[in-house]
């Protein structure tokens, strides 16, 4: 878990270095006072043979003293010192990047932990609602984001005000279809992997499989798969039908996994979705299934009811969690100095 705290920190300790790592891009940018972010340098995963030569690709270009604190956020489990990211080959320990990088520290952490932070210090410019309702300013708020992959975080408060935001793997948790276009994809999914978790199917290469086992369900001969980019667009801007059945089985299943994320984690605070797909179609999730699979939880459907649902919007959202998970660290790492050792 990361805690969120407030804690002033000396300026000598900026430029802070912040990374958050997907499956595709890495976003690099530097945090120059607290909470002030500069330029963000976005770079192909794919273009770089390692983690450690992006950020020191990132660091030739810029002026100034180079960082002696970073934070990377990354989109896979992080639960020891040797990180493999999940849908990509990077691979490193951390502590040897830090020395490589001649860091004085350097935490890693889960990249929907970083965005779970980052929520209450998003502008509501970068937030849209999909779906009504009252949030509960004392109360959880889930989060949940299909991308590369599928990521789920919560954020919660604790006692004194502080808020701890979870790291775990939601993404691999079982999926349940409900249509029988969802129920198509499934078995195909089934059928060429054995377990099918959400994010086989909540996923830019779900939108993939859900197409692909429509048009073979269909009879319809695809020279190959389409792009999850190919999927959405004709989906969305030329209303190709099997597009469209493949985009709503998509939504309906995201309702219906977002609202079970919000029923475990109480997230009367709301539901964030996030990851590289839905912010790009608010328009269209709000017009799809989504909303009422979301409140379809039979006896809970009422708990669910005011339950506000936001996408997030604004650009490089995960970058102040980032921030803010490094500042609690320094926080702990000041305190322990300061505290008498017997």
């Amino acid at each position: 878990m990361a805690k969120a705290r407030h804690a002033a920190q000396p300026a000598s300790s900026y430029p802070r270095l912040l990374a958050d790592v997907g499956g595709t891009n890495v976003r690099l940018a530097l945090e120059t006072a607290p909470m002030q972010i500069g330029d963000v340098n976005a770079l192909k995963v794919a273009d770089f043979p390692s983690l450690e030569a992006a950020m020191r690709h990132h660091l030739q270009g810029i002026g100034g003293p180079l960082p002696r604190h970073a934070s990377i956020g990354l989109a896979n489990p992080v639960t020891g010192d040797h990180v493999k990211l999940t849908n990509h080959n990077w691979a490193f320990s951390i502590e040897a990047m830090r020395q490589a990088l001649q860091l004085d520290t350097l935490v890693a952490i889960n990249d929907f932990t970083s965005l779970a932070l980052a929520l209450p210090h998003l502008p509501a410019e970068g937030l849209a609602q999909v779906r009504a309702g009252t949030a509960v300013a004392t109360a959880p708020r889930a989060l949940i984001g299909p991308g590369t992959g599928l990521g789920v975080s919560g954020l919660i408060l604790a006692p004194g005000g502080a808020a701890v935001a979870l790291a775990g793997e939601g993404g691999h948790i079982e999926v349940m279809p409900v249509t029988d276009d969802e129920w198509i994809a499934w078995h195909a999914a089934h059928k060429s992997l054995g377990r099918v978790s959400a994010e086989r199917l909540l996923s830019g290469m779900g939108l993939s499989h859900i197409h692909a086992a429509l048009a073979a369900e269909t009879g319809t001969l695809l020279p190959k798969p389409l792009t999850p980019a190919q999927v959405t667009e004709g989906a969305i801007q030329t209303g190709d039908p099997l597009c469209r059945r493949a985009f709503a089985a998509f939504c309906g299943l995201l309702g219906s996994v977002a609202a079970d994320v919000a029923l475990v984690l109480g997230a009367r605070g709301g539901v964030y979705i996030g990851g590289g797909i839905v912010p790009r179609f608010v328009d269209a999730v709000r017009a799809s299934p989504f909303g009422e699979r979301f409140a379809a939880k039979g006896r809970m459907g009422n708990y669910l009811a005011d339950i506000p649902v936001f996408v997030i919007t604004a650009d490089y959202p995960a970058l102040p969690g980032l921030a803010r998970a490094l500042a609690d660290r320094l926080d702990d790492d000041m305190r322990h100095a300061a505290t008498p050792h017997s």
